[in-house]
């Protein structure tokens, strides 16, 4: 199997998640894009250990660690975004903005205007 057929469609995975990243306004579809991106790791690991011959299988390896974090990631980032749903009613990411706390300052200038 040539090498190049697994990285071409790695790269394209690679960049459908890079697009739903930064286009993406629902929280939800934020994380399965980045879970894509994750894929094309895999993907890529595991074709360069194919194509090398590794006698230790290290890509395979690091594939297994990979989507073993990306479970951890997952399962908090659900949580997280289910709490954010609970509170807020909305998973839209702009609006989560507003979540942030203020500058120190302006709490002091805004008491003082009124």
């Amino acid at each position: 199997m040539h090498l190049a057929y697994p990285a071409v469609l790695a790269a394209l995975l690679f960049c459908v998640g890079l697009y739903g990243v930064l286009a993406r306004r629902n929280a939800i579809l934020v994380l399965m894009s980045v879970e894509l991106m994750l894929n094309a790791v895999n993907l890529n690991l595991v074709a360069f250990d194919v194509w090398l011959r590794d006698a230790l299988h290290a890509g395979q390896a690091l594939t297994l660690f990979t989507i073993a974090v990306a479970a951890a990631e997952i399962g908090i980032g659900l949580a997280i975004v289910l709490m954010v749903y609970r509170n807020r009613g909305t998973a839209d990411v702009d609006r989560l903005r507003d979540t942030a706390e203020a500058p120190q300052g302006t709490d002091e200038k805004a008491e003082a205007a009124a």
